[in-house]
């Protein structure tokens, strides 16, 4: 969803990711260094709805969760195209025992009393305490734009609403919230209420070692209509309060948007970046410090977004992108502990058979320690957008 400023499992016909796949030799011949594709699943898929940007999810006890946004289909409706603001969208998630069979009929996580909810993301608490970042679009009628506090930002007939969470306590049953996060301090877009808009972002947060929980926010750039930057606040109380802690990307000419944070084992903080108007190219910032003050990003030499981060068993990292250029699909790498060699890593396409730019937003999740699941949104033949997922093997 662009942002203000831009947008033991074996089955048969198993298929098996080789150097055809790759832009190189995939790895060494330890086990679990190599990793093979087994299957792709549909999870949820509706032709009433445009389901997407999901997330993911294993609870404590071996369960899984995952959010995703849905909204009428409004080509349905009669009119021409899709489009990721409507008044009806809605944040819902679905339950699995095993990560492969999921549950029919969405449940309903929470819809927004002025407007349209976008990009569920989700985050399991080591207490077991479920947080849910989330944003929202007001639709306006344009009649009542002259009546509103500038400045906003405005996609077509909506003004949007900034950033909220949520939080449960009992796996997903109820949710409390929504809990508002601070504005940024450079901040100077308010909200369609008129109020300081709240922080935001599509991306994955992460709780580190000693509990603080990250979250790479995007934020409007001074005297810049439409661009964007990207900061890092931290909470040190489960995400009830946030502490600005420093600008994490900028650029005088593109936009930094959705991103995704990772802690690694040596102690770095890492942000992986989406970007506008820098050629769809990936980047990436780091911290050593403690998240204080990060280096210049850098190109990570390859187009894709937005990207998440999973650690592997042996504590490699899976990035996950969507790639939104013929052949539309899927595609992941497999990084060091350190995410250091993220332009020699090869690329490995899970897809490449979309219908579409319209896809991508991938959640990966370990099913076991041998098994992953790569959820995203997809279509096929640029038809229903449907929530669908990948299950990948380490042997």
């Amino acid at each position: 969803m662009a942002f203000p400023g831009y947008a033991g499992y074996f089955w048969p016909g198993m298929i098996f990711i080789s150097s055809l796949f790759c832009g190189g030799k995939l790895n060494a011949d330890e086990p679990g260094k190599k990793i093979r594709k087994l299957k792709d699943i549909v999870i949820y898929e509706d032709a009433r709805y445009y389901s997407a940007f999901p997330s993911v999810v294993r609870r404590p006890g071996g369960d899984f969760i995952l959010a995703f946004r849905r909204a009428p289909n409004r080509q349905a409706l009669g009119e021409k195209d899709y489009s990721h603001t409507d008044p009806n969208s809605y944040l819902v998630l679905v339950r699995s025992r095993d990560g492969v069979t999921w549950t029919r009929e969405p449940e309903l996580i929470y819809a927004h009393a002025f407007g349209g909810s976008q990009d569920p993301c989700l985050l399991q608490l080591r207490d077991k305490t479920l947080l849910c970042t989330s944003y929202g679009w007001a639709l306006v009628r344009p009649e009542s734009l002259p009546y509103l506090k500038k400045p906003y930002s405005r996609a077509g007939d909506f003004i949007f609403l900034g950033g909220y969470i949520l939080r449960s306590e009992n796996g997903g049953k109820t949710w409390k919230g929504p809990y508002y996060p601070p504005t940024i301090p450079s901040e100077t877009v308010l909200s369609a209420l008129g109020d300081p808009l709240p922080a935001y972002n599509r991306g994955a947060l992460f709780e580190t070692r000693t509990g603080k929980i990250l979250w790479v926010v995007a934020g409007s750039d001074p005297g810049v209509p439409g661009k964007t930057s990207v900061h890092l606040i931290v909470s040190g109380d489960k995400g009830m309060s946030w502490q600005y802690f420093a600008p994490v990307a900028s650029d005088d000419k593109a936009s930094f948007n959705e991103a995704s944070v990772y802690e690694t084992p040596g102690g770095d903080i890492v942000a992986f970046l989406r970007t506008a108007d820098m050629d769809d190219q990936a980047c990436i910032a780091r911290s050593k410090d403690g998240g204080r003050t990060f280096g210049p990003y850098q190109k990570m030499g390859f187009q894709g977004h937005p990207l998440n981060a999973l650690q592997l068993p042996d504590r490699r990292v899976l990035l996950t992108y969507g790639y939104r250029h013929p052949p539309y699909g899927i595609r992941v790498r497999i990084l060091n502990p350190e995410c250091t060699d993220f332009e020699s890593a090869p690329e490995i396409i899970l897809r490449d058979d979309g219908g579409s730019a319209d896809l991508g937003y991938s959640w990966p999740v370990m099913i076991d320690k041998r098994h992953i699941l790569v959820t995203y949104y997809f279509n096929r033949n640029n038809g229903t957008r449907h929530i669908a997922g990948t299950i990948l093997e380490l042997y």
